[in-house]
């Protein structure tokens, strides 16, 4: 069976056709700049990258275009869209509605609007998707797969904020988390790699990227997770801020004079590592600083792995141990320098990296010596992997 999986952005159009029969990848891209008059595709197949000046005023003229490539006679790789048998939609926000993957229907449509307050930047962009896609193959099931379903279990007392009730009450205001789909992956495959039941062990999933998490994962369950309310929330990001004293917020806006939408674009757009480093929010650009001796640069990668590693601490409190801990995204599975600085904090572990193994980019391994009481990993996430195992097992 073959499964479409979208990851709808603002103006932009992620995607993987997946034959679930070998869990291969037959063809994906990206659509950009989608509403403008320079969009374009990236559509890559068999190895082969294929772009294409294609103006798509919207979601559902760029998803018309991508099916078309996917059936093209030259580089296609369907004969029709029969072949599609259902479509996984890559969703940010499911608020306290949703607790795992669902079937999309009219109810659920209408239950995703209704987190648009929380995120109202990703959830339109998830709909349009979806409502594309009903336009383009109408009757074709599809699935919603949400960031911060697998969050859900999180205890009240883990999750609520210690500021007047009538605020969770009246507008939602919580902890939700994110990247949900990636730490529920990684911890199902580290699972497999340990060859143990995933509800034996304790595992600490560190998915770090442009945006970052830190989760901690008891039971196969998220216990506890770095991000909040929104993906601004937790570690320091490539350009978020992460954690800060709330009054900083309400300090700058009066000395600047700043709206609410100005102080939202400096903690999303202008902090975090960017803000630290005075260079770049790309830890690539950071190091190549950081080794010509940039001081602003080594304190701003020292300052990242601190905060990272005080976030593991934190959740060996929550499940009292931790049995193993796992680097995903771009910098957690391209960065040797961020996760052996990490590394460096816990040693009161028994933790101890194995720097060669360690000296790698990209590769499933275990990074942590024999006799390291604590395994330490680096797990290349798969969330599209995820979306399409979730969508098959709900429309079969």
């Amino acid at each position: 069976m073959k499964i479409l999986v979208l990851n709808s952005g603002s103006s932009s159009l992620k995607y993987q056709l997946m034959n679930m029969d070998d869990e291969s990848i037959m063809a994906k891209g990206n659509f950009e700049r989608i509403g403008s008059d320079n969009s374009f595709l990236t559509h890559k197949v068999n190895g082969e990258k294929f772009k294409y000046e294609h103006r798509a005023k919207n979601h559902e003229e760029a998803i018309n275009f991508v099916l078309e490539q996917l059936m093209d006679k030259e580089h296609g790789v369907i004969s029709s869209l029969d072949d599609i048998h259902a479509i996984g939609h890559r969703m940010v926000h499911g608020g306290e509605k949703f607790k795992s993957s669902v079937l999309i229907t009219e109810d659920v449509i209408r239950a995703v609007e209704e987190c648009i307050p929380l995120a109202p930047i990703h959830n339109p962009a998830g709909l349009s998707g979806i409502k594309a896609c009903m336009k383009s193959m109408p009757g074709k099931p599809m699935v919603a797969v949400f960031d911060t379903a697998f969050h859900q279990t999180i205890p009240k007392e883990r999750y609520l904020y210690p500021i007047p009730y009538e605020y969770y009450e009246k507008y939602g205001v919580r902890k939700y988390g994110f990247h949900g789909t990636s730490h529920r992956y990684v911890s199902k495959r580290i699972a497999k790699l340990l060859n143990k039941d995933v509800e034996d062990l304790k595992i600490i999933s560190c998915h770090l990227g442009q945006g970052a998490s830190i989760c901690a994962i008891q039971n196969g369950k998220s216990a506890d997770t770095s991000m909040g309310l929104t993906p601004v929330a937790g570690i320091a990001m490539g350009t978020r801020s992460g954690d800060l004293d709330p009054s900083i917020v309400t300090f700058i806006m009066e000395k600047e004079n700043l709206t609410p939408e100005q102080m939202n674009t400096i903690l999303n757009k202008k902090s975090g590592l960017l803000a630290l480093s005075g260079i770049s929010e790309d830890n690539r650009d950071i190091e190549d600083a950081a080794s010509q001796g940039n001081e602003r640069a080594i304190s701003a990668l020292e300052e990242y792995a601190y905060i990272i590693a005080q976030y593991i601490g934190r959740y060996v409190a929550t499940m009292n141990g931790v049995d193993v801990i796992t680097f995903e995204g771009g910098v957690g599975e391209r960065g040797p320098l961020t996760r052996e600085q990490v590394c460096n904090y816990l040693g009161y572990l028994g933790l101890e990296l194995d720097l060669e193994a360690n000296n790698v980019k990209a590769v499933e391994r275990e990074i942590s010596k024999p006799e390291s009481k604590v395994k330490v990993w680096i797990v290349p996430t798969d969330e599209e992997l995820m979306i399409a195992k979730d969508t098959l097992e709900l429309t079969k």
